[in-house]
C-alpha cells in the first residue's frame, strides 16, 4: 500500500504542467556596463545575486555604437533559455533600451545611473538637458581612430573625483587605468524605439552623480513610469560599485515581480 501511495505521488509530481515548472525558474540577470567602465564594475553585485540563486552574465559592450552594441547584447539574450532581467549602467541604459526590442524573453529593465532615451534622443542631449554634468572638462584629448572618429577617456588624474568619488582611492585608481573608452559617435547617436515604453522598469542612481545630472536621471525614471526608483544619498556615478547591495536588491525586486 505504501509503495502504491509513493508511486502515485511521484506520478502526480511528474505530471505538473511544464508552464508551472518554468514559472519557478528564476530569471537570468544580464548586466551591461557603460562608458569608462568594464564588466568588473559589477563585481560587487554579482556575488550577491549568485548567492541568492540567480544566474548572472556580464554582457560584452564594445562602446562603439548604440545600434551595434545593442545587436551584440540582443544576440546574447536570444541564446538564453528562459526569462531575463536586463540591467544597464550609464550608456548601457541606451543599449538595453534598444537590445530588449524584439527580444521576448526580456521581462524587466533596471537602469543603474543610466540613460533611458526616448526615440530620437541621444546620450549627449540628455546629459545637457539639465545642468550639473562636469564630465566634459575631465576628458582626455580624444584618441583619433584609424577608421575615423575618436575614442574618449576620462583623464586618470580626474577619474576619482569625476566618476567614482565615493570609491576608495586605490580602487578608483585601478578603475581609471582599466577604463574602456567610448566612441564619441556613440554618445551622439539617436536611439530608436525604447523598450521601457512597454517593459516594467526600475531605476537607481546617486544624488552626487557628476556624469549624468540627477535631475536628468529623475526625469527619465518618471517618464518611464518607474516601478521603483532608489536615490542613494551621496553616491557617485558608479553606484553599483560603491553601493552594490542596494543595486542588487533593486535587481532582485525587478526579478521577483515577474
Amino acid at each position: 500500500m505504501k509503495n502504491c501511495i509513493a508511486a502515485g505521488l511521484l506520478l502526480a509530481a511528474s505530471a505538473l504542467p511544464f508552464a508551472a515548472q518554468a514559472q519557478a525558474k528564476k530569471p537570468t540577470i544580464v548586466l551591461v556596463h557603460g562608458a569608462f567602465a568594464d564588466s568588473s564594475s559589477w563585481n560587487g553585485v554579482i556575488p550577491i545575486l549568485e548567492r541568492d540563486g540567480y544566474t548572472v552574465i556580464a554582457a560584452p559592450n564594445a562602446l562603439r555604437s548604440v545600434r551595434t552594441d545593442a545587436d551584440q547584447v540582443r544576440d546574447l539574450l536570444k541564446s538564453i533559455d528562459g526569462p531575463v532581467v536586463l540591467v544597464g549602467h550609464s550608456y548601457g541604459g541606451s543599449v538595453i533600451s534598444e537590445a530588449a526590442e524584439g527580444t521576448p524573453n526580456v521581462k524587466a529593465l533596471v537602469y543603474v545611473a543610466a540613460f533611458a532615451p526616448e526615440e530620437g534622443e541621444t546620450a549627449l542631449g540628455l546629459t545637457g538637458k539639465f545642468p550639473g554634468s562636469t564630465l566634459a572638462p575631465t576628458l582626455a584629448p580624444p584618441v583619433k581612430l584609424t577608421g575615423g572618429g575618436n575614442d574618449l577617456y576620462i583623464l586618470q588624474a580626474r577619474f576619482h573625483d569625476q566618476f567614482a568619488a565615493d570609491v576608495p582611492v586605490a580602487e578608483a585608481r585601478l578603475m581609471a587605468a582599466g577604463q574602456r573608452p567610448i566612441a564619441d559617435a556613440a554618445l551622439g547617436e539617436a536611439s530608436t524605439a525604447p523598450a521601457w515604453k512597454h517593459l516594467p522598469s526600475w531605476f537607481i542612481y546617486g544624488d552626487a552623480d557628476k556624469n549624468i545630472p540627477p535631475a536628468a536621471l529623475n526625469f527619465m525614471a518618471d517618464r518611464a513610469s518607474s516601478r521603483g526608483t532608489v536615490v542613494v544619498k551621496g553616491a557617485s556615478h558608479v553606484v553599483m560599485v560603491s553601493h552594490a547591495p542596494a543595486v542588487a536588491s533593486l535587481i532582485e525586486k525587478a526579478a521577483a515581480a515577474q
